[in-house]
């Protein structure tokens, strides 16, 4: 028996464990069939352990090993599966030894042509688009992901994160986002998981109007999530060497140029998809299936799955009520067998109970539309005010002025030209002037104006 068979007997032995066992245990096991050497048998599990094929947990004599998937296979699959994705889930939580390596499939990429292929079934697309549609065709874009915004960020940072391993609860991750509280007993690397989760998400919702999808819209959110996580040169950035992927066969592209160009190409091709949910699920897909990156590759796909639903002021995607164990199945369906039917289920089954979890928010809270949706016009009238120093009657005169015009040219951006429709402008009117009454300098982000010009303005305004 040469030390390869012995090798691959190890992993045998290993993947009848329906539990990790330390290296005692196993040599117990092996000593029945064959002499193994205690010494050799180290060695091969650090080869199995650094080739990703097992996993190894503790440290010193706790140290104990496992096959990867292990855990996930003998779990039950998620009642969200139809037919055709059990199939594929049984398939990759197969023991991987049994499992072929596969590469980087180009001529998949390539087959798919934008608003003539498509991964969802067009009824599937209606039925998400009827569950995700919360705002009419004259709203800016963004402007439902700011009425939902601190719930979209506690979600979606708490759900992408634990999709990763993060052991921070739902209420731990409240506490640290909205209140800055770090839980106890937690990795240093966990808290700044989930804070780079909100710059990402902050960077979506208050670009909304700029955004685009495209390939620096992918690296910033990838050097947003990153930061801090990765060594400073590769956030934001391909990586220069290979990797390999946990729990499956897949082997990724090495070349740094060549993921370059096939980053550009899936940037690309999702630009020209119409679709907004076709759209979110092609990058999902994609940016996690090319693994750009050094790490960060799977939040950087939920994320940019979510640019086209806050562009069209659809419902966010938040991975609400998706397993861990589910997921990372789906994925590896996706990476090895290019099946996408598990994904998509989870997609679906997730995105409609996010809708209803939405609705039952905003009920809770109420919204103030007309501040919502006219924020934008509401915020270029302040910065005007201040800039210009205008106080007692010159407010209220400028601002009439300023409703018999088209005054989205004041805004930041361009494309904003919408005038305040006679219904609205009281209410347009009482959220300006409740503002100025409240201005400080926690409350001048965005406006475009500095803590001097402020301050300026402030002293005129108060000694009025």
């Amino acid at each position: 028996m040469n030390g390869r068979d012995r090798k691959l007997a190890i992993l045998r032995r290993l993947s009848q464990e329906a539990e990790a066992i330390s290296l005692h245990q196993l040599l117990d096991r092996l000593q029945n069939d064959f002499d193994f050497k205690e010494r050799s048998v180290r060695r091969w599990l650090n080869e199995l352990t650094q080739e990703g094929v097992i996993e190894k947990s503790g440290q010193k004599r706790g140290t104990k090993y496992k096959v990867a998937g292990r855990g996930i296979r003998n779990t039950h699959a998620s009642r969200c599966f139809g037919s055709d994705s059990l199939s594929a889930i049984e398939k990759v939580r197969r023991p991987i030894y049994e499992r072929q390596p596969v590469a980087y499939n180009n001529f998949w990429f390539d087959a798919y042509q934008p608003n003539i292929s498509f991964y969802l079934s067009d009824a599937l697309r209606r039925q998400l688009y009827e569950a995700g549609r919360r705002s009419n065709n004259h709203d800016p874009a963004g402007t439902y992901a700011h009425q939902i915004f601190n719930r979209l960020l506690i979600d979606l940072s708490y759900h992408s994160s634990r999709l990763e391993g993060n052991t921070y609860s739902l209420l731990d991750t409240e506490r640290l986002l909205l209140q800055g509280s770090s839980a106890e007993g937690k990795l240093e690397e966990e808290k700044v998981m989930i804070l780079n989760h909100k710059e990402a998400i902050r960077y979506l919702v208050d670009n909304a109007l700029r955004l685009n999808v495209n390939l620096q819209t992918i690296r910033t959110l990838h050097y947003l999530l990153a930061d801090g996580l990765v060594e400073a040169k590769y956030a934001g950035k391909v990586r220069d060497h290979s990797v390999r992927i946990g729990g499956s066969t897949y082997i990724p592209f090495d070349d740094p140029k060549q993921l370059q160009v096939q980053l550009e190409r899936i940037a690309e091709k999702a630009a020209f998809i119409k679709n907004p949910f076709e759209q979110s699920l092609f990058l999902l897909i994609h940016i996690s299936y090319l693994q750009a990156f050094i790490d960060v590759n799977k939040r950087t796909a939920r994320l940019s799955a979510n640019i086209p639903l806050i562009i069209d002021n659809l419902v966010p995607l938040s991975f609400n009520d998706v397993e861990r164990d589910d997921y990372i199945s789906a994925m590896i369906a996706i990476y090895e067998l290019q099946d996408v039917n598990p994904l998509i289920d989870l997609y679906a089954y997730s995105y409609m109970r996010t809708c209803a979890a939405y609705d039952a928010t905003i009920k809770a809270i109420g919204f103030d539309e007309v501040r919502v949706r006219y924020r934008h016009q509401r915020r270029a009238i302040l910065r005007e005010i201040i800039d210009r120093k205008l106080v007692g009657p010159q407010i209220s005169e400028f601002i009439q002025n300023e409703l018999t015009l088209r005054i989205g040219h004041l805004a930041q951006n361009s494309d904003v030209k919408k005038a305040i429709p006679q219904v609205d402008q009281r209410a347009f009117i009482e959220d300006i002037l409740e503002d100025l009454d409240q201005m400080d300098a926690s409350r001048i982000a965005g406006l475009g104006v500095t803590s001097e010009q402020l301050e300026a303005w402030l002293e005129l305004y108060r000694g009025e």
